[in-house]
């Protein structure tokens, strides 16, 4: 019996153990997230285990209500499905937001144990492929915008792990893609 005095349900006794499970629980995870966005609910979780020969496997999604009331479901981590089935990367995707604010376009990415510096971003038209390498922490995430924008008009700010990033949207005139450093070295 569990707490509540009520049979434990197979969720309660079962646990990720192996990477095999990893798949089965996520997709029982992405129903209830649905579930959750379709009742206009937030919900964001996160697991983290170690894989056989020691490689520390961190996954989660988030799941938000997107424009119109469809629900959006972000992933993020370093576990990456193959045709060998679960594999643990040293590269994480971190969890990215995207905001459509009119004439700019909002992208907040949680990039926690680097320093500015040591973000760069690569813009092209509507594309932003973010890559960072901290001393114990390598992210990369390539993020699809609502609107080409302008990579000479952004403002940015970094601060206790997250990165904000406001772009002008392009008036179509811009010469397309260039690549930056986030930090000013």
């Amino acid at each position: 019996m569990n707490s509540s005095g009520k049979r434990p349900t197979r969720h309660e006794t079962e646990g990720l153990g192996s990477l095999g499970n990893l798949f089965k629980g996520l997709g029982d995870f992405l129903s209830l997230a649905e579930r959750l966005a379709e009742q206009g609910e937030q919900l964001s979780q996160q697991r983290e285990f170690t894989a056989p020969g020691g490689a520390r496997g961190v996954y989660g999604f988030s799941v938000r209500m997107g424009t119109g009331g469809t629900p959006t479901v972000e992933r993020f981590g370093n576990v990456r499905e193959t045709s060998e089935g679960p594999v643990v990367s040293d590269t994480r995707e971190p969890l990215v937001d995207v905001f459509d604010e009119g004439e700019e376009v909002l992208v907040v990415a949680e990039v926690p144990g680097v320093q500015e510096k040591d973000i760069h971003l690569d813009l092209s038209g509507d594309v932003l492929a973010l890559s960072a390498t901290g001393p114990k922490r390598k992210y990369e995430k390539e993020v699809l915008l609502p609107a080409a924008v302008d990579p000479q008009a952004r403002r940015q700010s970094y601060q206790n792990g997250y990165l904000e990033l406001r772009l002008r949207k392009s008036d179509g005139h811009k010469p397309a893609g260039q690549k930056k450093s986030a930090g000013k070295g």
